[in-house]
């Protein structure tokens, strides 16, 4: 019942402040693995280990390119108190900002929803049952898989995230994939079988473009309060914006790098988000998402982090002189 109340809220937009955390802010120091600014090698080990970095932490949904959101994001918290609540949305929300997506105003319909709890595998086993739909859509290329929500189900992370996304007629905006239950149109008039399928006009056919790009449709994540210990509240709201803005990877191995994506393994790795992080994030905003060849938009994403490398480089050769 914990697990229908809940859901019912969340997708009412109105963050619960019931259960409370104990977050301690504090201050991380120290760094051991590659940091973007302190990489030292050039030529090819630079560019393997930035390929590298994104292979690793990208996971899109089966068979389809890396989705990100379109035009703007609303983050809904539940669980934690006012001012927590409020921190991580606002946190969220500048970070969608600074890639240049519209922040969601007060009382949207949160696309994010960030759950707290302290029975995190409960919890989420109780809510996928209740409300399937929301985590299997059911249309084809829209998430990771049955085996992929079953690790999430039962993962002892302290955070775990489920993101949806969907395939879209970028010409036009439309759903590019048939999804039980949705019918295109306005639902008036004499109905006719089309109307249950996706229904795509080619403007311009081509080899190496397509206009079906994908979306992120919704991101769940599910805070586990009692594993947080030693990470603060500032890399809590980073780690949280960098797995609900991208599909990243629950199982990537990141400990190669200076990455947010640490922080639960050694909190003094990253305040918050690194500049691996930054750089991925906006390389993913920055593509041309209409390639048909999806490889391409992972070589985008590296080419943006190596661009990133050489303005801090020549930052801090400007600041040497």
């Amino acid at each position: 019942m914990l697990a229908v109340a809940l859901a019912v809220s969340l997708l009412a937009a109105s963050p619960d402040p019931g259960l409370t955390a104990d977050m301690q802010i504090q201050e991380p120091a120290g760094a051991g693995p590659v940091a973007l600014e302190d990489v030292v090698v050039e030529g090819r080990r630079l560019d393997d280990l930035t390929s590298d970095f994104v292979s690793e932490v990208a996971i899109p949904a089966r068979g389809r390119g890396l989705a990100r959101w379109r035009d703007g994001v609303c983050v809904g918290v539940a669980n934690l108190k006012a001012e927590t609540a409020q921190y991580i949305v606002d946190r969220v929300s500048t970070i969608a900002e600074d890639l240049g997506l519209k922040p969601g105003a007060p009382g949207c319909d949160p696309r994010i929803l960030v759950i707290a709890t302290t029975d995190a595998n409960n919890f989420t086993r109780d809510f996928v049952a209740n409300r399937p739909r929301l985590f299997r859509v059911g249309g084809a290329g829209m998430d990771l898989g049955r085996n992929a929500l079953r690790k999430f189900e039962s993962t002892d992370r302290p955070v775990r995230w489920w993101n949806v996304s969907v395939p879209i007629d970028s010409e036009t905006g439309d759903i590019a994939v048939r999804i039980p239950g949705y019918i295109s149109g306005d639902g008036t008039g004499e109905m006719s079988a089309l109307q249950y399928a996706p229904n795509i006009s080619v403007f311009a056919a081509s080899r190496l473009s397509t206009q079906i790009v994908d979306d992120t449709m919704r991101s769940f994540v599910i805070v586990d309060v009692d594993r947080l210990n030693g990470v603060s509240l500032e890399q809590l709201a980073d780690y949280i914006a960098f797995i609900s803005l991208a599909q990243i990877n629950p199982e990537a191995d990141t400990s190669g790098y200076v990455s947010v994506l640490n922080v639960f393994d050694d909190p003094g790795q990253a305040d918050g988000l690194t500049n691996w992080d930054r750089a991925y994030l906006l390389g993913l905003y920055d593509t041309v998402r209409t390639r048909l060849n999806h490889a391409s938009q992972r070589t985008e994403i590296v080419s943006s982090i190596l661009r990133v490398h050489g303005d801090l480089a020549a930052a801090e050769d400007a600041a040497a002189e």
